[in-house]
């Protein structure tokens, strides 16, 4: 069965649209990854010597690093099984899910990327059909 998928994708969620003969489904997946974690509920501490309890810059970026990539292959295993794929967003999120995305496709697989800025969930769903209904309404020439 035909399964046009299209993505909307930045380091904090992921909007997924699932078109088929069938109908239409939106997931949405959203991520725990933190760049700048906080301290707790905003409040300031009391306690002497505090920059000394803060995670090193590298502990950091490997754990916002690891957070990703489970991100990144939670979308991944819903996605694997379209026939066409679009993905979209504002960031390097596009990118680097594509990246995670080649070893669980078929070589050659067209995937379409796209730049796109922040959306409402319905403009991501009329943006994905549009972008199909042009691909499909395409006549290729001989």
């Amino acid at each position: 069965m035909k399964m046009n998928i299209g993505l909307w994708i930045d380091h904090r969620k992921a909007v997924i649209v699932l078109e088929s003969i069938a109908g239409k489904e939106i997931h949405i997946i959203q991520s725990d990854a933190n760049r700048q974690p906080g301290r707790i509920a905003g409040t300031r501490s009391t306690t002497s010597f505090e920059a000394q309890k803060v995670k090193a810059d590298d502990v950091a970026q490997r754990r916002f690093t690891a957070d990703l990539h489970h991100y990144y292959q939670e979308v991944v295993a819903l996605v694997h099984h379209a026939t066409s794929l679009l993905v979209f967003g504002p960031g390097e999120a596009k990118g680097e899910l594509v990246r995670e995305l080649e070893p669980a496709m078929p070589k050659g697989f067209p995937v379409a990327v796209e730049t796109a800025d922040r959306m409402t969930d319905r403009q991501i769903t009329a943006h994905v059909c549009d972008f199909f209904k042009e691909a499909n309404s395409v006549v290729p020439l001989h």
